[in-house]
């Protein structure tokens, strides 16, 4: 009897250290990766990735070079951010979902780029972007127009660039359309803007007096010149430098200073 009793509580012994050893494999085991799913819900849109030919074009539109600065706006895996930064630019990605920050810095470590493409949780409409020379987005309609003032504020000649959505009555500089032949398919459009400065109301300039009524890049007004006045014509701002046709001329200025000057 004592050999059975002795065999029982052997066989307790290592069915606790089984049990003990599948538990710790069990913690051990890493959970899986996290991989977004195109569509999935977020804070104020749902995430569908912009396809990359699309990214490339969008960068190119903005001429990023190495001296800029690039913020994304709900930058998700963080391709347009890690794209950037392989141009040698700065990047930050701006991101409320804490899985897909996380994913974007993984990522950007595999591409050897986490010290240029930067990502941080935060709410879009909380974050400063005024040390931005380039925004992307790729955001609804209704949320580029809460963002638009905010947008306009900015230092003149910031360049905006936005996948598929406008930015309502605020006309784009340039927009783009990659056909299917670049294995685009959806979301395949690219607009792009430059911030323009204020040059609204009157100035008294060497060669006269001009006056401008401003709509985003859009100038109309009269310039009066030699005792002459002439409404304006083809008036557009772009960053500071702007233009307008007056009286068979074409005129060219910049906003130096916040005081307007012609060439």
């Amino acid at each position: 009897m004592p050999a059975a009793s002795h065999f029982r509580a052997l066989a307790l012994l290592l069915a606790a250290s089984g049990a003990f050893l599948s538990l710790g494999a069990a913690l051990a085991q890493k959970p899986p990766a996290y991989v977004p799913e195109s569509g999935q819900a977020g804070k104020d849109v749902v995430w569908v990735p912009t396809p990359q030919v699309v990214v490339d074009k969008m960068l190119d539109m903005a001429k990023v070079t190495r001296d800029d600065f690039v913020m994304d706006l709900g930058s998700g895996d963080g391709r347009t951010v890690i794209t950037a930064a392989k141009r040698g630019a700065r990047a930050l990605g701006i991101e409320y979902n804490p899985d897909m920050v996380a994913l974007s810095k993984r990522n950007a470590e595999k591409e050897g780029v986490a010290a240029r493409a930067t990502f941080v949780k935060a709410d879009l409409f909380e974050t400063d972007f005024s040390k931005a020379t380039v925004i992307t987005m790729f955001l609804l309609p209704s949320l580029n127009l809460k963002l638009r003032p905010k947008i306009l504020d900015l230092k003149p000649g910031t360049r905006i660039v936005s996948n598929s959505f406008t930015m309502d009555t605020w006309q784009a500089d340039e927009s783009s359309t990659l056909g299917e032949e670049t294995g685009c398919t959806s979301f395949c459009v690219a607009y792009f803007w430059v911030v323009p400065a204020k040059v609204a109301g009157t100035h008294k300039l060497a060669q006269g007096e001009l006056v401008l009524k401003q709509e985003f890049q859009m100038l109309t007004g009269t310039f009066t010149t030699g005792g002459r006045t002439y409404a304006l014509g083809e008036g557009r701002v772009r960053g500071e430098e702007f233009g307008f046709k007056a009286g068979g001329r074409e005129y060219r200025g910049r906003m130096n200073g916040g005081k307007l000057e012609l060439r």
